[in-house]
């Protein structure tokens, strides 16, 4: 999954591709080196960022998903956002799956999760991600995984299949350092929940604490171990800002994963 950010205030490439035609660019660029799918977000999650209202959402997303979709009829599209109005809008535009950050959780009411409402109308796969503070010591993994089930069961209520639904474990968010180390560490105990998981390791603040590296650019050595290494766990699929220089080991991984049941890529020597 390569990252399109249609942000001015992203952590990690300071607005990039924040207008539409950038951002067709980076769409561009990635799809060029390999990305089977794209994330398009408009809201950045990085600490301190002040939340936008999705006017202001749909006003930065809209216009890059359209071009986007025009030049890539095929590709799957994901649009990274919590906000259920939001949601409606890229789906009618032409959106195929949503990542939600708040695990389906925002803006819940009597009735249920508005977000899964909207994906179970129109039938797209969901991802939902754990995003909380975390407990330090015994609880933290408990408490982990039944926030992820609450999650997975307010969205199952909403009749959304579980053929549609992935996990996030949420790497950087709500847990210190030792705790994002222990998500991918450990990864396996998402993926025993029965769902696809997605990791996102990606330039992450952990990595560059780990790596005494300060500049989210330089960490691709901490991009691959921690990609490989949830491979390893179980992960299904890598949310990654550099698609051409993982690619490669992400590929590696996964053939060791499977082992046997491995198959080389049609038209492979």
């Amino acid at each position: 999954m390569g990252i399109v950010n249609v942000t001015p205030d992203s952590f990690s490439d300071a607005g990039l591709a924040f207008s539409a035609q950038d951002a067709l660019r980076q769409a561009e660029k990635l799809v060029a080196e390999g990305a089977d799918l794209l994330d398009l977000g408009a809201e950045s999650s990085r600490p301190g960022a002040e939340p936008i209202d999705a006017a202001t959402e749909l006003s930065r997303l809209l216009p890059a998903l359209k071009l986007i979709r025009q030049r890539f009829p095929q590709l799957p599209l994901s649009v990274d956002t919590y906000k259920a109005a939001v949601a409606r809008a890229c789906l009618e535009a032409g959106a195929d799956m949503i990542n939600d950050i708040e695990g389906a959780r925002h803006e819940t009411d009597q009735h249920g999760s508005p977000m899964a409402r909207v994906c179970a109308e129109w039938r797209c796969p969901l991802i939902l991600m754990h995003r909380r503070v975390m407990p330090v010591g015994e609880g933290f993994w408990p408490e982990l995984i039944a926030d992820l089930r609450q999650s997975l069961a307010l969205v199952r209520q909403a009749g959304i299949p579980p053929e549609q639904l992935w996990v996030d474990p949420g790497f950087g968010f709500g847990k210190s350092p030792t705790q994002n180390l222990l998500l991918v560490r450990n990864l396996e105990k998402i993926a025993t929940l029965g769902f696809p998981v997605l990791l996102g390791t990606s330039r992450k603040s952990t990595l560059g604490l780990v790596l005494d590296r300060p500049d989210p650019t330089d960490r691709h050595e901490a991009n691959v171990a921690t990609a490989i290494w949830g491979i390893a766990q179980g992960c299904a699929m890598v949310r990654v800002h550099e698609v051409a220089k993982l690619r490669p080991y992400l590929i590696m991984a996964d053939a060791l994963r499977h082992g046997p049941n491995w198959q080389p890529p049609t038209g492979a020597k």
